[in-house]
Order: structure tokens, then C-alpha cells, then sequence
């Protein structure tokens, strides 16, 4: 039985407030890989991108990921670019279960445009620029999030749904 389930996907796709929400139904942890690297290399993520760059941060942020093999009965939200990097999603799939929230480009920016949180790969652009953007980045990344074991809409979450979904694979 899986007693971990990962979830993916795009910047702005509801990740860490499905694993909330996910957690809390099934009486689990919730753990979040972007608070885990801070927590561990005491820096921001964003400004970690800032000082140093993206190919130390994905080697780090797998090591973070791998650090979760032994958490029980704990849903982990990933960042958007977790599981498109070394080989964190066959990774994934091998240690838990992953769910991908699938965003459409277009939600997934406006949500971004509208976000307190600044996220480094989309500061600075303006609201044509960030669209054009996230179509690009999104469809790049598409290939690796489609590897998850289940795949729910981010817009219309179901949460009841998706429990459903899960507890059939938690008994397979």
C-alpha cells in the first residue's frame, strides 16, 4: 500500500492547498519540497535562484525529494519544476503515488499574474510576456507530469473525487 502520494504540476495549479486538503481528509501529514529546501538550506527558494542557478537548485531540491523515502502517511506537494528534472518523477512513482493537477495555461498564468508569491521563473514579465511564456514552459514540461499515476482538473478540483481515485490505488 502506498503511504505516500506526491503531487505535481504547474506553478499556480493548487498544489500545496490540495495536499492540505488531501492530508487532512485521510488523517495524514502534509509535507511541501519547497519548505523542506528551505528549512534545510535556510534560503528562500526564490532567493536561492537569485544567487545561485537553477542546475545547483534541481540537484539540491532532488536530493530534498529523496529525503521523503521513509515519511509515512504524508502527502508531499512539489514544486512546479520537481518532477521534470534527474529522474524525480520515475522516482516518484516508485516511492508513492502521484497525482498530477493539471492546469490549463491560461488559468495557470492569470493565478500567477494575481499571486502574492513571487515565483523566479516568471518575475518581471508583463501580462503578454508571462502568457506567452507559460504556454512554452508548460507544454515542455507536460511530458513529465502526464507520468503520474492519476491526473485530476486543477479548475474543478473534486476532492471527493480524487480520494476515490486514490483509495482504489492504495488498494492495488
Amino acid at each position: 500500500m502506498n503511504t505516500k502520494i506526491y503531487i505535481v504540476g504547474y506553478m499556480g495549479a493548487g498544489k500545496t492547498t490540495a495536499a492540505k486538503r488531501i492530508a487532512n481528509r485521510l488523517g495524514w501529514e502534509v509535507a511541501d519540497t519547497d519548505a523542506l529546501f528551505e528549512e534545510k538550506y535556510r534560503i528562500s527558494v526564490h532567493d536561492f535562484f537569485h544567487k545561485y542557478d537553477e542546475t545547483l537548485f534541481r540537484k539540491l531540491e532532488s536530493e530534498v525529494l529523496k529525503s521523503t523515502e521513509n515519511m509515512k502517511h504524508t502527502v508531499i506537494s512539489t514544486g512546479g519544476g520537481l518532477a521534470c528534472f534527474l529522474d524525480n518523477m520515475e522516482w516518484m512513482n516508485q516511492h508513492g503515488l502521484t497525482v498530477f493537477m493539471h492546469i490549463s495555461p491560461e488559468a495557470a498564468a492569470d493565478r500567477i499574474l494575481h499571486s502574492k508569491r513571487k515565483r523566479p521563473l516568471t518575475e518581471n514579465k508583463t501580462e503578454a510576456e508571462l502568457a506567452e511564456y507559460i504556454q512554452q514552459h508548460y507544454a515542455s514540461r507536460l511530458p513529465f507530469y502526464e507520468q503520474a499515476q492519476i491526473t485530476v482538473k486543477s479548475e474543478d478540483f473534486d476532492l471527493d473525487s480524487l480520494i476515490q481515485l486514490i483509495e482504489n490505488e492504495k488498494d492495488n
